[in-house]
């Protein structure tokens, strides 16, 4: 057991008892769908009911879940709210750990490779394979839980929105044909589970890492910019995806030239 943390920011954005079941909550709750009890037909519901709205509206939503896609949408945070940036870089190694390790071990066919396809509406790629945990979803909870847990309790009933923009990622998956219900509720369990272990590590971070110079923030930086290249030189996902890519990495590098300048200028204050 971790002994409590009193750092400043652990003071303000505690996290109680009770809020560590909703992770298994939501895995309980979903049982039938990970189950598979309602398949094909739930997931041939949603994927239908969710057709009518434009494929880049989901595709969109999708990109919530790249990583790429995050560090980028994130980056202002490195110069407007640094400790809520660290806050999911904290929690990004549980989500990667977790989505890995699931898909290794579960070998688990994906929508397309169950269902006929002129049942289905399938954007993108056709995906056969490693369908369980829904990675995009996982990772899109991840971030928006650590962002969550980082706020205090008064900012936080203004920001559930967080958790539902990140439900949104997790029904897009659904919308494009590339993963069943039951991979979403999955996914979405064990990212709110990344985004509390990685608070349970943010919260024994010393405060100067949150200032512009600490590693943190430059580990950050480094992402940020590496996000900025593949924005550039990849289709991250979806082709729909294009534009949402260019402006995301015009984003990331205005944050990014704004970051280095608050470093300069910080130094040439110390001097």
């Amino acid at each position: 057991m971790l002994p409590p943390a009193s750092t400043p920011h652990a003071l303000t954005s505690p996290v109680s008892a009770r809020t560590w079941w909703w992770p298994l909550l939501v895995f309980v709750l979903g049982t039938p769908l990970w189950l598979q009890l309602w398949e094909p037909r739930l997931f041939i519901t949603i994927n239908q009911w969710c057709a009518p709205l434009a494929a880049e509206f989901w595709t969109g939503l999708s990109l919530l879940g790249n990583g790429w896609g995050v560090l980028a949408l994130t980056a202002p945070l490195l110069v407007l709210a640094p400790r809520l940036m660290v806050a999911w870089l904290c929690a990004a190694p549980f989500a990667v750990l977790f989505a890995r390790t699931g898909k290794f071990f579960i070998e688990s066919p994906r929508p397309a490779a169950v269902v006929d396809n002129t049942q289905m509406r399938v954007v993108g790629e056709l995906l056969h394979n490693v369908s369980m945990p829904s990675g995009h979803t996982l990772t899109a909870f991840a971030v928006a839980s650590a962002i969550y847990f980082a706020l205090t309790v008064a900012q936080r009933r203004r920001h559930w929105w967080l958790l539902v923009l990140a439900a949104g990622a997790g029904l897009s998956r659904i919308a494009v044909g590339a993963h069943w219900p039951g991979d979403v509720v999955v996914g979405a369990s064990l990212g709110l589970l990344s985004g509390l272990l990685g608070h349970q590590l943010w919260i024994r971070l010393p405060e100067r890492q949150f200032a512009p110079s600490g590693w943190w923030l430059r580990i950050a930086a480094v992402l940020v910019a590496l996000s900025v290249y593949h924005l550039l030189t990849e289709e991250l996902d979806f082709a729909e995806n294009h534009v949402a890519q260019q402006v995301l990495a015009v984003l990331a590098v205005g944050s990014l030239l704004a970051y280095v300048w608050r470093v300069l200028r910080g130094r040439f204050k110390a001097k």
